[in-house]
């Protein structure tokens, strides 16, 4: 690929956020011409080896036939893989460390939010009474995490930083400092049953999908509380709704859900015991997102090797 050729920036986003992700990654990468998909010429999608990409439309994709390449700006990749389907094409998801902190910083304020019974108060307030409930030290507090990459390598961190004793589970064995650490389904039963708050953190795979289902949610405590920052479809929603109608889960906090942006008419909004958030626990930052993806595409241009770290077997 020639140094010169223009980088499309492929989206299914709205011209406002794709005017920004233009403008942060030509400010990341002067020397490279990037371009939205639009503005190809039928040369340079003929020639193009390389796109960068949030949420594209696969047939989009599908017009670049000489395309190697794709660099998403998103760490989540499941729509991308599922999209594209069997494809040689090699893929790279963002690993930025501020997204890990960012999301770090989420679970610990949703966690406190939890541990705090700020639920409970917000009720209170709304019917005007004032009665106190005992204190619980974060220590008698078991939080368990799903997923141990980045992300809950980062959250586990902050949550013992908090006196919190956190758990974590993960598909293949792992080993984190002060975390006792579970895989497997056996391990997934063992963790759920010692969980007062579950932090969901898992990509969405064909092995996570409804992971949460019925059977595992009951494994849970009685009271237990849940945190989903991963996907909304992790958790089975219906066995979640009637968990919480039956009270044997105290409340959980979504910031993801099957349909984006929730419909009016959805259930969580109005139930007592979730509290609806607008997919905003980690947003991306453009700014070091691009610089990441600015420095993968200058060593491609300088070694010929792609950062390509998604297995489309695993689907992340």
């Amino acid at each position: 690929m020639s140094a010169r050729m223009p980088i499309p920036f492929v989206s299914q986003s709205d011209p406002a956020a794709v005017a920004s992700w233009l403008q942060a990654l030509r400010a990341a990468m002067p020397e490279e011409e990037i371009i939205a998909f639009s503005e190809l010429d039928e040369d340079q999608r003929a020639q193009c080896r390389v796109a960068i990409v949030a949420n594209p439309d696969p047939a989009q994709l599908k017009l670049l036939p000489q395309l190697q390449w794709v660099h998403s700006v998103w760490a989540g990749v499941e729509r991308l893989v599922a999209d594209l389907g069997q494809s040689d094409l090699q893929i790279t998801r963002l690993v930025d460390p501020r997204l890990a902190a960012t999301m770090a910083e989420a679970v610990l304020a949703w966690t406190l939010y939890l541990h705090r019974d700020m639920p409970y108060y917000a009720r209170q307030q709304q019917a005007r009474q004032w009665q106190p409930l005992d204190y619980v030290l974060p220590e008698q507090r078991r939080v368990g995490i799903l997923g141990l990459g980045a992300l809950g390598e980062a959250a586990a961190a902050a949550l013992r930083q908090a006196r919190f004793p956190v758990m974590g589970w993960s598909r293949s064995a792992r080993n984190l400092p002060d975390v006792r650490t579970y895989s497997g389904m056996d391990g997934l039963a063992q963790m759920l049953a010692q969980t007062d708050i579950l932090v969901c953190l898992l990509p969405l795979t064909a092995q996570t999908r409804a992971l949460l289902d019925a059977a595992r949610l009951a494994m849970l405590p009685p009271q237990a509380q849940l945190i989903n920052f991963a996907r909304g479809p992790i958790i089975e929603e219906e066995a979640l709704r009637q968990a919480l109608d039956a009270g044997k889960l105290r409340h959980a906090v979504l910031d993801v859900f099957a349909t984006e942006p929730l419909p009016p008419g959805a259930w969580p909004w109005s139930h007592p015991a979730v509290t609806v958030l607008p997919h905003c626990s980690a947003p991306t930052d453009s700014g070091t997102a691009s610089a990441i993806v600015a420095a993968n595409i200058r060593h491609y241009r300088k070694t010929g090797e792609i950062a390509a770290n998604v297995d489309l077997k695993r689907g992340y």
